[in-house]
């Protein structure tokens, strides 16, 4: 099962997506349990305060170390051990292979930022940052449903198909071949005849050869950190060779 807590100023972002699709059915099954936890409960002033100016000056609020300071500790003692992880930009960016460890450690506590950020005090508290990517979020909570999305799909029976998430792209370092379904025409374009065939092997082959394709020509950085087999090149060949010759994606009754 998984278990993680998220600490934030503004819980109402993240309840209604953990109520819908599958994070709802994740916690109806037992497979997810999620705590969201209001920052603000850990102010002590009758106003609920947890953001002030900066100290130097400068543009926005920042947020004060006793709630936060305080929130973080309540979640540590109702789960011992766990890692608390920071949204933020100055975190390793998430990847496929992040989520994998946060699967295998099955809870962990994530913290949103707000404003123009936390009070640097507070900063010993973290076991880690993550940011998931070079752009700027209004607050940390979009971030921290991301990543448990990412992590609770990895949880067993969680998907239907135990099978969809070893399939996905990122998961061998390429991105996923292309997929299709009824109706096997729409506008003119046929899906590839090799998917008709029922011929497993000649279909692996050909799902091989077009990850290799797609992550060579969407995301040449994934790219050229594989280590491709001479069976790989091969594929990758044979695909562009399909491609220029008008049987590949290219050709008017065609679309994989």
């Amino acid at each position: 099962m998984i278990s993680a807590e998220i600490l934030t100023l503004f819980p109402d972002m993240v309840r209604g997506p953990l109520e819908s699709s599958i994070l709802a059915r994740a916690q109806a099954k037992g497979l997810l349990e999620i705590t969201v936890t209001d920052i603000r409960s850990f102010a002590h002033d009758k106003h609920k305060v947890c953001d002030d100016v900066p100290y130097g000056g400068g543009a926005g609020m920042v947020m004060k170390p006793e709630p936060l300071t305080e929130a973080i500790e309540a979640a540590k003692s109702r789960r011992p051990g766990a890692p608390v992880i920071f949204m933020g930009p100055r975190g390793r960016r998430f990847d496929q292979a992040r989520a994998h460890r946060l699967a295998e450690t099955g809870t962990f506590i994530l913290v949103c930022g707000h404003y123009e950020g936390i009070d640097e005090r507070v900063r010993p508290l973290f076991d880690e940052e993550i940011s998931l990517g070079d752009f700027i979020l209004t607050g940390g909570e979009l971030a921290a449903l991301c990543i448990i999305d990412a992590v609770t799909r990895l949880e067993p029976g969680v998907l239907g198909n135990s099978a969809s998430s070893s399939h996905e792209s990122f998961e061998d370092g390429l991105l996923e071949y292309p997929q299709f379904t009824r109706p096997p025409v729409f506008r003119d374009m046929k899906i590839p005849e090799i998917l008709l065939s029922g011929h497993h092997a000649n279909i692996a082959r050909w799902r091989r050869a077009q990850s290799l394709r797609v992550t060579r020509n969407m995301r040449p950085d994934l790219f050229s950190k594989l280590t491709l087999t001479k069976a790989d090149l091969a594929l990758l060949s044979e695909a562009d060779s399909e491609e220029e010759g008008g049987t590949g994606e290219n050709d008017e009754k065609s679309h994989p």
